[in-house]
């Protein structure tokens, strides 16, 4: 064998080369009914010290995909608003370069939905709404950055390039702070929400099905940030 093909041998062999990358796919379902659910969050974590290592959303069938994963132990960490979060335990080995990882049953949760009272300064609104609420202020992760980056680790809440703030791809979102819009959160870009540090906020509201009387413009869905009362007396004075 001369010099040059051993070096390709060698090459080829080598574990730079040759390290496989895996693609995982799979479903989400309801555990009652069955149904395929679209727009969940599925996140890849690390077994070892539980950091986050890729993520992606189910689509309107509810199948999510996971691209360029290095064999290893890992878990899913699958969440979804109204539903309690889901784990699954993975070892990802080096005999295929695809894995179907079936389907995973999302349990509803069972605590009841509130009613949340939405005010507008010219039009005064008040219809029960089913929501779920996020406490800002009892999570020592969601509190540390700020309100934007809250909102963008919430389940279905994106951020797009522009700024604007997108439930399950949508741009249609209505932003309300203390349950009544300004010019803080208008329709347009959202980045002065970057502004504000998280610490501030008490919790925030998504209602995923407003009403039909709402503006189009939230027909996506609204979001109700809610300051800590002693923050909401500072700005008022």
């Amino acid at each position: 064998m001369n010099s040059t093909l051993l070096f390709l041998v060698l090459l080829i062999s080598s574990p730079a080369f040759s390290q496989i990358k895996v693609t995982l796919s799979g479903t989400i379902k309801d555990k009652s009914s069955t149904a395929l659910l679209p727009y969940v969050n599925v996140q890849l974590k690390s077994a070892t010290d539980s950091s986050f290592v890729s993520g992606t959303v189910t689509n309107e069938g509810g199948r999510y995909t996971l691209n360029n994963v290095v064999p290893g132990m890992y878990y899913l960490e699958i969440s979804y608003v109204g539903y309690n979060n889901g784990h699954q335990a993975l070892t990802i080995g080096k005999l295929s370069d695809f894995i179907d990882l079936g389907s995973f049953d999302l349990e509803e949760a069972i605590t009841a939905l509130n009613e949340v009272v939405v005010e507008g300064k010219q039009d005064a609104v008040s219809e029960a709404l089913s929501k779920k609420t996020f406490n800002v202020s009892e999570s020592i992760n969601q509190s540390g950055g700020s309100l934007l980056q809250t909102l963008q680790n919430l389940p279905g809440v994106t951020i797009n390039e522009e700024g604007k703030v997108l439930i399950r791809g949508s741009e249609n979102v209505m932003l309300l702070v203390d349950g009544k819009q300004t010019a803080l959160t208008g329709f347009g870009n959202q980045t002065g929400l970057d502004n504000i540090p998280a610490s501030a906020i008490e919790k925030i509201e998504i209602i995923n099905n407003p009403s039909s009387k709402y503006d189009a413009n939230g027909s996506a869905g609204i979001i109700n940030i809610i300051y800590k009362k002693e923050v909401t007396s500072t700005r008022v004075h």
